[in-house]
């Protein structure tokens, strides 16, 4: 009997053929299992995508920030830098020093230097203004992070919803054929067992790359804060100086550069 079994499943094996390849793994799986795949598939070139895009936007971000911020203590008149950076490729870091002086000046133009109770309000002010505004730049740059985070999390779980299915098919099929042969159980079970690779293909990088632009994102949201208290504390001097002695609406690249050094 042994040797029966030999033979048939030589037999058997000469005569039915299977792609074990990946191309092969995907045509022969059910339809289920295949769009379990296609979806794994696409989930995985968008999570690149998504990578590829964010690795170049922080680095872009940090540079740009740098340049900034070197322009911003290099002792130019505020007024001066507000003028040539309006004009310029925005990024979070600038439009939150735009929005600060323009709240600034809009609040002196309104002679809020004259007035005490006024002039106390304006600091707060500024810094609801520039907090608006790192809020919406931050919301911007951490678009699809959501969709990384909801792969990594997910994908896996889809994958084995493609493994079970494709393992339920395969042993729907031995008992339909009455034949346990490793030839007849072993491409069913490659098949779905390819679905659980996927979802881990698509969801190992979406997490690494996760966590790991969750913690840029945040060191550059703790870099345009720590500005903003900067900025905001150099306007808030200013602001006292002009009620000891007013000298008019703008900063002077004199003054601007001592109340600067005063905050290094």
């Amino acid at each position: 009997m042994d040797e029966t079994r030999v033979v048939d499943a030589a037999e058997l094996g000469g005569n039915v053929v299977h792609d074990l390849s990946a191309w092969g793994l995907f045509i022969q799986a059910d339809l289920v299992v295949k769009a379990v795949m296609l979806l794994l598939i696409l989930a995985s070139v968008w999570c690149w995508a998504i990578i590829f895009e964010k690795s170049r936007l922080l680095k872009s971000l940090n540079r740009r920030a740098g340049k900034f911020e070197e322009a911003f203590w290099s002792g130019e008149s505020l007024d001066k830098l507000y003028e040539r950076v309006r004009q310029a490729k925005s990024d979070p870091m600038i439009k939150t020093f735009l929005a600060g002086m323009e709240e600034w000046r809009l609040g002196i133009q309104n002679g809020l230097s004259g007035d005490a109770t006024l002039q106390a309000a304006l600091p707060q002010r500024i810094e609801r203004a520039m907090s608006i505004t790192i809020g919406r730049e931050m919301d911007k740059i951490e678009k699809n992070m959501t969709f990384l985070a909801n792969v990594g999390s997910s994908a896996p779980f889809v994958g084995l919803f493609g493994t079970v299915w494709g393992v339920m098919n395969s042993f729907s099929s031995i008992a339909a054929s009455k034949n346990t042969s490793l030839v007849v159980v072993a491409p069913g079970i490659a098949e779905a067992l390819f679905a659980t690779a996927l979802g881990l293909f698509a969801a190992v990088p979406a997490v690494i790359a996760y966590n790991k632009f969750s913690a840029d994102l945040n060191r550059y949201a703790d870099r345009v804060d720590a500005f903003t208290t900067e900025f905001s504390a150099i306007l808030s001097r200013h602001l006292e100086q002009q009620s000891r002695a007013p000298q008019g609406g703008g900063m002077g690249a004199g003054a601007a550069h001592s109340l600067k050094s005063q905050a290094v």
